[in-house]
């Protein structure tokens, strides 16, 4: 079939597979985290700050790490970050499982893993077009690759409901330690053939700035950076606030909060699907549009949703446009960057979208505190819709613009 024409490709199948297992493992353990925390805590702030420490680093690395992994083998960064990710999975489970509940412990964790995720996502997004030989291909499996993310997402928090509720947040720490084995057991079986350019003789720094310069010069890429940076900020940290309404909104249990994240994964694994089904040349900027658009009008029905299956019917509809959209941008970048750039490139698409993220989740966590969750949810949507009108103002200038360039040549 189409939709899985990327897995022909004996590298990205090995990819794939480790990336099924352990992402399965990681949503797990989002989801323990986000729960232990408010459990703890009781506070929509604090949830908003560890998400906030977990993402962060991505606003302040990613173009460094970008330059980084344009310059040294991508390869055995992700090997190393990891490695890396995995330990500090370990150390989240030994330390619940001695009912350590720290929250300066779990805070610093989660700063750790942002630091290595930054350098990790990076890696991984700019491999991607090493582990498909045709490369007609990579768009079907950015696609896929979107897929099982969504997959997991649909799988993993409803595992981790189960398990919260019977055997407690340690053992998804466990479990997701050790699903690091499957990822690095099929790296290490791949047969990669990585051309490893010479690396620059300038600083470091100046090469990022050539990456800021490339991404300036390229309108087209610039805006739709900017996009993900407004909906980072303004829009996307309403999935921070889900603990929120399944706790106290619709007076719930981690169970209830385990649906919320499924039904987002839900939502967003059609999403993944109906991307992995495009045929090349599709109109990706009009993809952004709609999706955006969907992402939005969702967003502001979940805030007004006066049931819980109605709540959970626009969760998922929301994640499926946040889906399509990331999706869409992630796509373009990837395949209209020059190879030189593409690593500096999705770094500032990183860094727009979990680097901004955490300011957006801060910020929300603590209006929410401060006017309530479904006053600010509401407002996100708004802003969504804003925002995209925007987007599409931005696109007909820039299109007019270059109708008059070419009139006038």
């Amino acid at each position: 079939m189409s939709i899985f024409r990327s897995l022909r490709h004996y590298n990205y199948r090995l990819f794939f597979t480790g990336q099924a297992i352990s992402l399965v493992g990681t949503w797990m353990q989002r989801v323990a985290v986000s729960w232990l925390v408010y459990r703890l805590t009781g506070s929509a702030f604090l949830l908003g700050l560890i998400t906030f420490l977990s993402l962060i680093p991505s606003l302040v690395l990613a173009p460094y790490a970008g330059s980084y992994v344009d310059r040294h083998n991508k390869y055995k960064i992700l090997i190393i970050t990891q490695v890396v990710l995995m330990l500090q999975a370990g150390a989240l489970a030994v330390m619940i499982w001695f009912k350590v509940y720290d929250m300066f412990w779990i805070a610093a964790l989660s700063l750790v893993q942002g630091l290595v995720n930054a350098f990790d996502v990076t890696a991984r997004q700019s491999l991607m077009v090493n582990l498909v030989e045709d490369k007609e291909d990579l768009p079907n499996a950015i696609a896929l690759n979107s897929s099982v993310f969504n997959a997991a997402r649909l799988i993993g928090p409803a595992v981790a409901g189960v398990i919260l509720s019977t055997l407690g947040e340690d053992v998804c720490f466990l479990i997701n330690f050790l699903s690091f084995i499957a990822v690095l057991g099929c790296m290490v079986m791949m047969k990669l053939k990585i051309t490893q350019t010479e690396k620059p003789k300038e600083n470091i720094w100046i090469d990022l700035r050539k990456g800021y310069d490339y991404l300036k010069a390229s309108p087209d890429l610039a805006s739709m950076v900017l996009l993900m940076a407004a909906s980072s900020l303004l829009v996307i940290p309403f999935t921070t606030l889900l603990p929120v309404f399944a706790k106290d909104i619709f007076n719930g249990t981690a169970t209830t909060f385990s649906w919320f994240e499924s039904a987002a994964g839900f939502g967003a694994f059609f999403g993944a699907i109906y991307m992995a089904t495009l045929k090349a040349g599709r109109n990706l900027q009009k993809i952004v549009m709609f999706s955006g658009i969907l992402l939005a009008v969702s967003v502001v029905a979940l805030a007004i949703a006066p049931s819980l299956i109605l709540a959970l019917v626009c969760t998922g509809l929301a994640s499926l446009g946040l889906m399509a959209q990331t999706s869409s941008i992630n796509t373009y970048l990837q395949t209209h960057a020059a190879d030189a750039m593409r690593g500096r490139t999705l770094s500032y698409y990183i860094m727009a979208y979990q680097g901004v993220l955490p300011l957006g989740s801060l910020l929300m966590g603590y209006l929410a505190h401060a006017f309530g969750t479904q006053v600010v949810v509401a407002f996100e949507g708004v802003a969504g819709l804003l925002i995209i009108v925007a987007f599409i103002l931005n696109e007909k200038h820039r299109q007019e613009l270059g109708r008059s360039a070419v009139s006038f040549n």
